[in-house]
């Protein structure tokens, strides 16, 4: 593949999420968060694709760095409103492209599986918490104004720890099941307490960093 084939597939992807979170809300103009989901879960496909092409930090990093200033300038502006349509104060797409952006500039290119658990974790795990947790009528309570649930709370430590763990055995990163689950753990702890969507910082960076200092 020539040097611009892998930048090229990730910036088509790219479209395709953003395409996908506005058909979704002009079909569910009433499901605000399933539109910020779409785009939270599509972006984690980024990094992975990134490691898969080889793409350089010169690249990966500014191009991060480009695309945070952009959500910064749409959270302010509203020009795609899907991206930030949502029932709360957040900033929480701010907070996730400054994480990858950081992540990479830690570990990209020689701990791509550090960058990719960070950002995996947060796609998947919280992506899905937030999905799931709002169909299922399960106990509620409430930290920093921020309102949590069994269901959600489950949903991130368990998929947390399947994403760890898968990733672990599609590389060559060995991670045992207690150092997954205390990983795991740990980023559902880091998602109740953070508010404001700042869990999207304080997540991929705290599993990312986990992840470098206990996986060779």
């Amino acid at each position: 593949m020539s040097a611009f084939g892998g930048p090229l597939i990730i910036v088509i992807w790219l479209v395709f999420v953003v395409g996908l979170a506005l058909i979704s809300r002009q079909i569910w103009p009433q499901q605000k968060e399933l539109n910020r989901k779409v785009i939270h879960i599509g972006t984690g496909a980024v990094v992975p694709l990134a490691w898969l092409f080889e793409i350089p930090s010169v690249i990966a990093i500014p191009c991060a760095a480009v695309i945070t200033l952009i959500t910064a300038i749409n959270h302010q502006w509203r020009f795609i409103a899907a991206i930030e349509e949502v029932d709360r104060n957040s900033y929480g797409t701010i907070a996730y492209g400054l994480a990858i952006t950081i992540l990479l500039a830690l570990f990209w290119p020689d701990r791509p599986d550090a960058v990719t658990a960070g950002v995996l974790v947060m796609a998947l795990g919280d992506g899905l918490a937030g999905l799931i947790g709002r169909q299922l009528k399960t106990p509620q309570w409430i930290i920093f104004k921020q309102t949590k649930s069994f269901g959600g709370t489950a949903t991130m430590a368990i998929v947390s720890i399947l994403v760890l763990m898968i990733l672990s055995n599609v590389t060559n990163h060995i991670i045992s099941l207690p150092i997954a689950i205390a990983i795991g753990l740990g980023a559902t702890g880091l998602e109740q307490i953070s508010m404001r969507g700042l869990d999207n910082l304080t997540v991929p960076l705290g599993v990312g960093l986990a992840w470098s200092a206990l996986i060779p």
